[in-house]
């Protein structure tokens, strides 16, 4: 049974009481969360290492970060090393979006490795198996897919990126559009082609309940793509992107009728002013299925630097609803990421999961920020350093240049709570007290 399907018989799983005790919320809540569909538990069957994490209504914002080979670097050595920093950095979960090398064997190493949830995309194994095979991802099968998709869930992934919004009528509706940079989701510019090419349905939506039996069977989460996301501020917002969410909005349903669990994702590049309704219309049309949004990216100029741009579209997403956000490193748009990269990324996003979470009200969240504020005030750098989302580089930036006295080498013996804890009668070791 699926961790749906126990949760509305009204048990309790251990994956929910780990999900209670990290979020520090009654049990009870989150099986409720579980059984409405509010709140997911990413946990295959067969993913034996897993240290479950809830996403959703009333839980902590959480972050993925991708990993993967590509074609031109297939290194699985760097893969882990990835893995490994994606752990020390405290990202929620990793997605193993592998295309080069031996995919299955990377993909199976990952997930042995990982306590983390793990996610892929199945159709980068099917596409590639049959271009390797017959010359063109357009001679994929529909059983290619499927077999794809049960030898993931048979080796553990826990949740799965399948693009079944993309339809024929959606892609009327792309056509129609005429967008600036098309389609950039790599799955779902495969469906797209193959779709045209064979002027047939897609087999995701077409064979939806064959996806479903195989979700039910390894209890793995579908992650419902947005194969039609913006690439561009230009094409935000447009028939194209809603009339697939529309269609996503029904296939959630059809999951939870299943007792499936579900999430959606999301844009993309969204200008500031849009990402709100963005937010609004997905938990409308979703019926409040968690919302997984990649970025928003909030401006298309910000190459080298687009952890920065994803991480203030993320804040605005997240404080607006959105339960999940996928990372964006500074190499977006120009080469695959190195472990550097991955970590970058993962702090950036983590803290825009943060800001949100103060908006939304998340336990201890508020508080967190409060006791930072203390330990400045006091000029305790070891408190400093341990509260801090990124200790490292607090460590790192404190020791660079430090001051002669207890401040920072940027005010020196100018430091304002020193100056005016002076004028306000406390004396040092009283004010370090507050």
């Amino acid at each position: 049974m699926t961790q749906m399907q126990m949760a509305r018989k009204g048990e309790i799983t251990k994956e929910m009481t780990i999900v209670a005790q990290k979020e520090e919320q009654d049990v009870e809540f989150i099986r409720e969360g579980v059984a409405t569909g509010q709140i997911v538990i990413p946990a295959n069957i067969n993913h034996n290492n897993l240290d479950p994490c809830g996403i959703g209504k009333g839980l902590t914002t959480k972050v993925n970060a991708n990993i993967g080979t590509s074609s031109d670097y297939d290194d699985l050595s760097i893969e882990l090393e990835k893995l490994r920093l994606c752990v020390e950095a405290k990202a929620d979960t990793v997605m193993d979006l592998s295309t080069g090398g031996d995919i299955n064997a990377t993909r199976r190493t990952l997930i042995k490795s990982s306590s983390l949830c793990v996610g892929t995309v199945p159709i980068y194994q099917a596409g590639i198996g049959a271009i390797e095979a017959r010359g063109s991802v357009v001679h994929m099968s529909a059983d290619d897919l499927f077999s794809a998709i049960e030898d993931q869930a048979k080796d553990g992934v826990d949740f799965m990126t399948v693009h079944c919004g993309i339809t024929r009528s959606v892609i009327d509706n792309l056509r129609a559009e005429g967008r600036v940079v098309d389609v950039v989701s790599r799955g779902g510019s495969f469906l797209v082609g193959w779709i045209l090419h064979n002027q047939m349905e897609n087999p995701l939506y077409e064979q939806y309940d064959r996806l479903l039996e195989l979700a039910v069977k390894y209890d793995f989460t579908l992650s419902l793509g947005d194969g039609l996301r913006p690439g561009c501020l230009a094409d935000a917002t447009d028939r194209a992107q809603l009339s697939e969410l529309l269609v996503l909005g029904e296939l959630v349903e059809r999951a939870w009728d299943a007792g499936v669990q579900v999430m959606v994702e999301g844009p993309g590049h969204v200008p500031l002013n849009q990402i709100v309704a963005n937010i609004e219309l997905q938990k409308r049309i979703c019926k409040g299925a968690p919302f997984y949004v990649l970025g928003p990216l909030v401006t298309d100029v910000g190459a080298g630097h687009d952890h920065i741009t994803a991480a203030i579209g993320g804040a605005i997403a997240a404080s607006a609803g959105a339960d999940y956000l996928c990372y964006v490193t500074p190499t977006e748009h120009l080469s695959l990421p190195d472990p550097e990269d991955v970590r970058e990324g993962i702090m950036a996003s983590r803290i825009a999961a943060h800001a949100a979470d103060i908006v939304k009200g998340v336990k201890g969240a508020w508080e967190w920020d409060l006791e930072m504020s203390k330990a400045r005030k006091n000029l305790d750098w070891d408190k400093q350093i341990e509260l801090a989302i990124d200790p490292q580089k607090v460590s790192q930036y404190h020791d660079k240049r430090k001051s002669t006295g207890d401040a920072c080498s940027m005010c020196g013996k100018y430091c304002a709570m020193e100056i005016v804890a002076e004028h306000l009668g406390l004396a040092k070791e009283d004010y370090k007290k507050c």
